[in-house]
């Protein structure tokens, strides 16, 4: 295609495509790598150990893809395909059981592959199977897994990649995705240094054609139908961006509250490793927090994990956490649930303040997750606090507070 690169230039330098609004500099989505992977985990785990339901409904596999789902700017109704359809007995892995133990070996083989090859056989293998139901909506898993071997897949990723290569690819056959993947990763190589090797990039162009929020070359060809849905589209998108933009701005805001309120207690701060270049009111996270994370009694992976933690407070000058704050918006609860569980399980002195920060309308949400058998039964203590009670009572727990007990004014358990 001789003019890819211009279309790939014009993608690029729209401020509003998702490559700029979900693929580059965003921490949602770098954080989502680690925890869908562990999500993934606990459904290979659930089904060797009999635990895995048969519904979606509260199953591991509902977490998985609802942590997917909230990057919204391209995976909106990813867990759709995965809903239990009990009229049509689709798909055909929570009632059959040696259809759940296929695709629990399936997740198992693609997680621990070394090489992508190994993962095509999988897919080759599980296809055979013809489980009813089951088709390459889980690329979408595999990219979270493997990013540089796998596309996601989705109708609008499809529509677009037959736009952009004049093709005929239909949903819900793995024979065409491993088409599709062998054209994105050849287009991928030739275009590699305009775009990334990370596979998301390329199916986010094929997105933003596939959901004609960018036209390709002259549009005076659109009838009037055509225009007025295009215009459409647009303007959705427009009013998304405003809508994430607000969104991330409550979320530093919050983060930036902890901060001060860590320092004014005499701890050393530090919000997400991929955050500290963030601000909030002209003030640079960089420059309240520690230069350097101390080193944690663990292992690499789950320090790592316990890194992405939005804000960790340290007795001053050591590695002992005093305190471990998730800020949760729009996104899934339990994802942040998870992240302090980590370090509650892992390097727990049990003198430790766990504290979840959502928005006032999320109150029943964060119930809900904080009564869940595996935390309620867990003498872990995380209390939340509403993000109009951190903002009025910042400067006075700034000015009054002498030690970390003070956030229990303002907090709540269940």
């Amino acid at each position: 295609m001789t003019n890819l690169g211009q279309i790939i230039l014009q993608y690029k330098n729209d401020n509003e495509s998702v490559y700029n609004t979900w693929f580059i500099d965003n921490n949602q989505r770098l954080k989502a790598f680690r925890t869908i992977r562990r999500g993934v985990l606990q459904v290979i785990e659930d089904i060797k150990n009999k635990n895995f339901p048969n519904d979606f409904k509260e199953s591991s596999l509902e977490f998985v893809l609802s942590c997917i789902a909230e990057q919204k700017q391209v995976f909106a109704g990813v867990s759709h395909p995965f809903y239990w359809k009990p009229k049509l007995r689709i798909p055909d892995i929570y009632e059959n059981q040696n259809n759940k133990l296929a695709f629990g070996q399936f997740l198992e083989n693609c997680i621990n592959a070394k090489y992508e090859e190994q993962v095509v056989k999988e897919i080759i293998k599980l296809d055979e199977l013809k489980i009813k139901g089951l088709g390459p909506a889980v690329a979408s898993i595999l990219y979270f897994i493997h990013p540089t071997w796998f596309p996601p897949f989705n109708t609008a990723i499809l529509n677009g990649f037959n736009f952009l290569f004049k093709d005929k690819k239909k949903l819900g056959s793995w024979t065409e995705y491993l088409k599709i993947r062998e054209t994105l990763l050849k287009t991928n190589s030739l275009h590699k240094s305009q775009l990334s090797n990370d596979l998301g990039a390329i199916a986010g162009l094929c997105f933003e054609i596939g959901t004609q929020k960018m036209l390709i070359g002259n549009d005076e060809y659109l009838s009037e139908a055509e225009r007025s849905r295009f215009e459409k589209n647009v303007h959705k998108r427009q009013k998304e961006i405003l809508e994430e933009k607000l969104e991330e701005n409550l979320h530093s805001e919050m983060q930036y509250h902890l901060l001060k309120i860590g320092v004014s207690l005499g701890f050393d701060v530090t919000p997400a490793s991929n955050d500290k270049s963030k601000s909030f009111g002209g003030q640079n996270f960089s420059f309240i927090s520690i230069n350097k994370f101390p080193e944690l009694p663990t292992d690499k992976d789950t320090q790592n994990t316990i890194k992405l933690i939005d804000v960790l407070w340290f007795e001053k000058g050591t590695n002992k956490i005093i305190g471990a704050f998730e800020v949760e918006k729009s996104t899934s609860i339990y994802s942040g649930i998870l992240r302090l569980s980590d370090l509650y399980f892992s390097i727990s002195s049990g003198h430790e303040v766990f504290y979840i920060i959502i928005p006032d309308n999320r109150e029943k949400d964060v119930v809900l997750q904080l009564n869940r058998p595996v935390i309620k039964n867990s003498n872990m203590n995380i209390k939340y606090i509403l993000f109009s009670e951190l903002r009025a009572n910042c400067d006075a727990i700034c000015k009054f507070g002498t030690d970390h007990s003070i956030m229990e004014k303002i907090s709540k358990s269940i």
